[in-house]
């Protein structure tokens, strides 16, 4: 492995870099609530050559937001769903704008 390709997988938002209990430690929750939101299918981690969990950054930006909604009192089992909606939103709203951004393009060549 080259010094550059390590670089690469150190800016890679989904490469599993973190252990279940540095993934805990940096959320400043449990593994437990790691292995509830897995349960769940909010997220699954990978499985090391030893079959321990780990987690990439993409994945603690989700666990963040569904703990974010547990400490407010949301059940984990509701905060997974609602973080699940949230995300399929935002992607239903990214696709709409590239739809329209397309059809305006469009609009453009047919009047010209």
């Amino acid at each position: 492995m080259t010094a550059e390709s390590s670089r690469e997988r150190l800016d890679d938002d989904d490469y599993p870099a973190y252990t279940m209990g540095r993934a805990a430690e940096i959320l400043g929750t449990t593994p437990a609530f790691l292995r509830a939101i897995g349960e769940a299918r909010l997220i699954t981690p990978l499985r090391s050559d030893g079959g321990h969990r780990r987690y990439s950054r993409y994945q603690l930006k989700i666990a963040a937001r569904a703990r974010e909604l547990v400490d407010q009192g949301t059940p984990v089992e509701a905060a997974c769903r609602i973080v699940i909606l949230e995300d399929q939103l935002e992607e239903a709203q990214r696709i709409n704008e590239q739809l329209r951004g397309s059809d305006h393009a469009s609009q453009r060549t047919t009047r010209t």
